[in-house]
């Protein structure tokens, strides 16, 4: 496979300026374990609310599920006003999501569930992400024939313009494309999914890692899970199959049974969005460069939005609130947080956040 050297992703309002980003932006699949000693969970300062936020920040990265919202409704009308705080104390606020559907849907959806879209300065997903690194660098992969996981239910997701061919015969595919869990794609517009279960998607990734060539994996959107509906239900995401596949991956490498194909699991899993670097250095450039200390990211992932800032030097927010809620020992929205059950929700993902807020508020 030929090294990715992407040109710009330019998305109209979305990314503006031309980035050249190597391959090593796009593969992060593990947060390396840091030599410095972790604060204890104690010594992370508490704020109830985000106006407790210093105000050196110049800049906000925001994720959208888990923290604005559950997926169908935002967690009340708090966390409407928190957006417009934000722009109030001065704050450049850029939605960063690791959702694989293009920016302009992100932006639609939260107009439609009463955010003020007016606050923010743009949006960048990963599906964005994908959709660009695509456009401008599909003769940088084996070839134009791809194998889909898709959505379903979820709504589809159209290939459309983006000159690819579909298998939906694993063996015969040049990379696979993971956008959702639920389906695997037949055709470019999205239409007729064939609906697959999340076992038979990993299936299939087994599969892919025994072939003497493997096939690289571009995960559209990295996260594991994601919560839905108020009853803090946590569905499925397309991350959950390329740690599969980098599990696969590593056990044919093990075993030498691949000995004919030079590629390593880090090259061959891409990620589009949080934490891998890529996201991070389009949402630098996009507020003009300012410096990571000037920027503070706020999310409910420690895995993708707090390690992810970590490693591109940026101050953070958990929100217990989210996908780790039931962690923390939240029962409710202003329950106190188990401090024994994040420090060891904390080890577990080898990360601290600057700050911990129970809700965005």
């Amino acid at each position: 496979m030929k090294n990715i050297n992407p040109n710009a992703l330019d998305s109209g309002q979305i990314i503006r300026k031309q980035s050249s980003l190597t391959a090593s932006h796009h593969r992060q699949i593990v947060i390396l374990a840091s030599s410095k000693k972790m604060t204890p969970v104690t010594s992370i300062k508490r704020i109830s609310s985000i106006n407790e936020l210093p105000k050196h920040y110049k800049a906000v990265l925001l994720d959208q599920f888990g923290v604005l919202h559950n997926g169908i409704e935002p967690y009340g009308p708090q966390s409407i006003s928190a957006l417009d705080t934000l722009t109030a104390m001065g704050c450049k606020v850029l939605l960063l999501s690791n959702s694989s559907r293009r920016s302009s849907g992100a932006l639609t959806n939260l107009q439609r569930m009463g955010f003020n879209i007016a606050s923010l300065l743009g949006v960048i997903t990963s599906g964005e992400v994908t959709h660009n690194f695509l456009t401008h660098n599909l003769s940088t992969l084996p070839g134009t024939t791809a194998f889909h996981f898709t959505w379903s239910s979820r709504g589809a997701i159209s290939l459309e313009g983006l000159d690819l061919n579909l298998t939906t015969d694993i063996t015969k595919a040049d990379f696979i494309l993971a956008h959702g869990t639920e389906a695997v794609g037949t055709s470019v517009d999205g239409s007729d999914p064939t609906p697959t279960s999340v076992e038979d998607m990993l299936s299939l990734l087994s599969t892919a890692a025994s072939l003497p060539q493997r096939p690289p994996l571009i995960v559209a959107n990295p996260d594991i899970v994601t919560v839905h509906g108020n009853s803090g239900e946590l569905r499925t995401m397309p991350g959950t199959l390329a740690k599969h596949y980098a599990n696969q991956l590593s056990l044919q490498e093990n075993n030498n049974n691949n000995s004919a194909d030079t590629n390593t699991t880090n090259d061959l899993i891409m990620l589009m969005g949080k934490p891998a670097s890529i996201i991070y250095h389009q949402a630098l450039e996009l507020l003009g460069n300012l410096d990571p200390s000037e920027v503070i990211a706020i999310g409910d992932s420690l895995e993708h939005d707090i390690a992810g800032a970590a490693a591109a030097g940026i101050e953070s927010v958990f929100i217990a609130g989210g996908i780790h809620r039931t962690e923390c020992g939240m029962t409710s929205d202003d329950s106190e947080l188990d401090e024994e059950a994040m420090e060891r929700l904390f080890d577990k993902f080898n990360c601290r956040p600057t700050y911990i807020c129970p809700m965005f508020q």
